[in-house]
């Protein structure tokens, strides 16, 4: 089974072939990191024209790398949600157009799902029911992976997802777009114990997330150090930043497996690249001997191989999408397919 997977939710067109699920023959994914780093951030118009431009060349490299022509391929995936609209739309226009001209079946892939999913091509022995924590620049979210295509989500941020928060600290400490990995970097140079951050909690769901009274107290306290003519110390506060919100991803994540009965935790998504988060996460599976699964840095971001993955497993579950497939800006992954198939 060779499934093409097409991925364009944000600012990375991306495109891979994957094989009998896990085994993936091509990766290709071109960014547009740097000119979305002169506006501090992704231009969602301007992420949409380079999708117009690069999809086409990006997609006929994966099948070139895979050494595979589109009639060798079984199905064709594409991240329909969520995202932004635009930029999805590129990506499943292109795809029912690639579909119809080659009269391939379409496959509807979730983006969430699409990142849990990449632990699969790493550790191939990983099979649900698991729980995984997906932590990026738009979603933090724990999750009940119940089969292949099936989730129930248990915790959800409430206001800025993890990555967000990162970025938003990063940006007030004067760091460059996309400022998680600065921060992750400057932390290797500062204590963690400098500042004594809050951890905000919620009321009505013990297991779900908020971020910004993290990311208002960093950026309060910069502003208060401004107005006095202090000095703060951006390793120190990098390094509190992250130790802070590594532990609130993984005290709940931990909490959650206990209360459910879970050994076995997964991490995906953006954030799952921190060294932070990953050290947080080993260190709570180890004590309490839970299996931890976390995916290599090359398949944490945005990608094709996973979309190709995902779509392999709703492809062998007889999940198609027609001609009239839309982008949806949000979606649960709870009510994924419903309107489909």
């Amino acid at each position: 089974m060779l499934i093409l997977g097409i991925e364009s939710s944000c600012d990375e067109t991306a495109a891979s072939v994957a094989k009998d699920y896990t085994e993936i023959l091509s990766n290709v994914v071109a960014s547009q990191v740097e000119e979305h780093k002169l506006y501090g951030g992704v231009v969602p118009e301007i992420a949409s024209r380079r999708h117009c431009e690069n999809i086409l060349w990006v997609v006929q490299k994966a099948l070139d790398d895979a050494n595979v022509t589109l009639e060798d391929i079984d199905g064709i995936a594409v991240t329909y949600a969520p995202g932004l609209i635009g930029a999805l739309l590129v990506g499943v226009n292109f795809a029912k157009g690639l579909a119809l001209a080659s009269n391939k079946p379409l496959v509807p892939v979730h983006h969430i799902a699409g990142h849990i999913s990449a632990n699969y091509i790493a550790h191939p022995e990983l099979k649900p029911p698991y729980l995984c924590l997906v932590a990026s620049g738009g979603h933090s979210h724990i999750v009940e992976v119940l089969s292949y295509n099936k989730f129930k989500v248990i915790g959800r941020t409430r206001d800025d997802a993890a990555g967000e928060c990162f970025d938003k600290c990063a940006r007030a400490m004067g760091f460059p777009y996309p400022g998680g990995v600065h921060i992750d970097k400057a932390s290797k140079l500062g204590n963690p114990e400098a500042y004594n951050l809050p951890k905000p909690k919620v009321s009505g769901g013990e297991y779900d997330f908020s971020f910004s009274g993290l990311k208002t107290a960093v950026v309060n306290l910069l502003h208060n150090s401004k107005q006095k003519g202090t000095e703060i110390d951006v390793n120190d506060l990098s390094a509190s930043v992250q130790k802070t919100i590594s532990e609130v991803l993984t005290e709940h994540t931990i909490h959650a497996a206990q209360d459910l009965g879970y050994n076995t935790i997964a991490v995906a998504g953006g954030v799952s690249a921190n060294s932070g988060v990953r050290l947080a996460m080993e260190n709570e599976c180890k004590k309490h001997g839970y299996k931890l699964y976390l995916p290599p840095l090359s398949l944490c971001g945005d990608n094709g191989a996973m979309i190709a993955c995902a779509g392999s497993y709703a492809y062998a579950e007889g999940i198609r999408a027609d001609s009239g497939l839309n982008a949806y800006a949000t979606m649960s992954l709870e009510t994924i397919f419903s309107d489909i198939i």
